[in-house]
């Protein structure tokens, strides 16, 4: 049996589990769980959850001097900006705590809470070790109620918010997640680093390998990986081939579709990416480095030249940055002239998902937490501090508060324009720990395009074929 084997046939252990109500051990347990049972407000535990008068002040009934636990994804954004919306709750309902406990190991902490009926009020379920919202999309609150409130300065939260946001956290009519932060995927460099080498941003995978030669004059590594961060160049590939084939290769992959992975234009990509590694240009050891300290070889130490990764990338390394690097960001590149989509679209949307226990002790509390957070003074506080806009409109200055990443988010989501797409079926199905296993060894150079092309197929068929798990088809 294979590592990958071992991995999904421990899923399914997993998922039978949750659906059957029984425990499992958290030790040596994956990352992922699916949950079954019924929804419904005040089911955790046999514990009504707890309810107060509801006013426009209180809209969703939040209870007096009541406490609010969140566990909050500890990755590129940290968890002080939902601290920072506690402190707003707690000012506006008097006695009311709110709890916020950082976490790395969303779906290993939680699963034991989910199947005792005990979890948190809200759960930023997001990461390389996310629950994937789809398989406990049963216990989970429709926030939809949520857009219709009012904000904390008055207005309808649904007004104050970009386009998308609500379709975004869709699980079949239900609205189960409410996605926080504007998440734009694509290429980042050093603007200051290419001018002084007089080096061009790439457009194309050609352009790439041009840039990784001409890196590796300097000494210099074209990219840099770490080992819970290799699927970030999974992403790119993905992206690449989607503006080069179109939606159709997008949706063969949303949908799980047998082959999905050997689509010609995923192929073509993996076969520049497969280059790219043979010809030295990938920095060695990535698989035994830490992530952050992978990515420091990019943002400090130079001796990478660009890094794939979503907008959170710069908050995430801003203590491990060099002086004057002016990191910058572009769309991933395209792969041929005649692609379906331009260089310019982009996989932008809504991310880090929220979510709200039905069986939380104080559901309501949950979601005020979440009205706090869409608040004008909660949005703008997230985007000076991160250097990230979050969902809520107009909390972002011209300048970017000095940010030369946020300028360049906010150019390349204007070049888009209607030009955008997004990839949900990793975070819905929770495949993500799988799929790091072959990629390391992809880019490792110890597994080729041919053998990772099985792999992925075999996690994504597995899903597929698991008729524990719901599936929710894209459209």
């Amino acid at each position: 049996m294979t590592h990958i084997d071992s991995t999904l046939n421990r899923r399914t252990v997993v998922r039978t589990a949750l659906a059957a109500g029984l425990a499992l051990p958290v030790g040596g347990a994956l990352a992922s769980c699916a949950g079954g049972g019924s929804s419904g407000t005040g089911s955790g535990g046999g514990k009504k959850s707890a309810t107060g008068k509801t006013s426009a002040d209180n809209p969703f009934g939040m209870a007096a001097k009541s406490k609010v636990d969140a566990v909050i994804f500890n990755g590129g954004y940290g968890t002080d900006y939902v601290t920072f919306a506690g402190k707003v709750v707690e000012k506006k309902h008097p006695g009311s705590t709110v709890k916020v406990s950082p976490s790395t190991q969303i779906a290993q902490q939680l699963q034991p809470r989910f199947v005792s009926g005990n979890p948190p009020d809200l759960v930023d379920d997001s990461g390389a070790q996310a629950i994937g919202v789809n398989t406990i999309a049963p216990k989970l609150e429709d926030l939809a109620p949520v857009l219709e409130a009012n904000n904390l300065e008055g207005k309808k939260i649904a007004d104050t918010l970009y386009p998308g946001v609500k379709e975004r956290g869709l699980i079949g009519d239900k609205m189960l997640v409410l996605n926080y932060v504007m998440t734009i995927y694509g290429l980042w460099y050093s603007a200051s680093l290419f001018e002084e080498n007089g080096w061009t941003a790439p457009k194309t995978w050609d352009d790439l390998l041009d840039l990784g030669a001409k890196a590796k004059t300097k000494k210099k590594y074209l990219f840099a990986w770490g080992k819970e961060a290799a699927t970030y160049y999974q992403t790119l590939v993905m992206d690449s081939a989607i503006k080069e084939g179109g939606d159709e290769v997008r949706l063969a992959l949303e949908n799980l579709k047998p082959k999905a992975w050997s689509q010609k234009p995923v192929q073509d990509v993996l076969a520049k990416l497969e280059k790219i590694v043979k010809s030295g240009y990938m920095k060695p050891g990535g698989a035994g480095t830490q992530f952050t300290q992978a990515q420091a070889q990019w943002s400090k130490d130079q001796s990478a030249i660009l890094y794939p990764s979503g907008s959170w990338i710069e908050n995430e390394m801003k203590s491990q940055t060099k002086k004057g690097f002016k990191m910058t960001g572009i769309p991933e590149p395209t792969l041929t002239s005649s692609s379906k989509m331009p260089f310019d679209a982009l996989n932008a949307a809504p991310g880090e998902q929220f979510i709200v226990p039905s069986q939380g002790k104080n559901v309501a509390g949950g979601k005020e937490l979440l009205r706090a957070m869409l608040s004008k003074e909660a949005a703008t506080n997230f985007a000076k501090t991160k250097l990230a806009p979050t969902v809520v409109k107009d909390t972002v200055p011209e300048g970017g508060f000095g940010s030369t990443a946020l300028q360049s988010q906010i150019k390349m989501l204007d070049a888009a324009g209607d030009k955008v797409f997004n990839i949900r079926f990793v975070d819905l199905y929770g495949t993500n720990p799988d799929m790091l296993v072959p990629w390391n060894s992809f880019l490792s150079g110890k597994l080729d395009a041919k053998g990772l092309t099985k792999a992925l197929q075999q996690i994504t068929d597995k899903v597929a074929n698991d008729s524990s798990v719901k599936k929710v088809e894209i459209k």
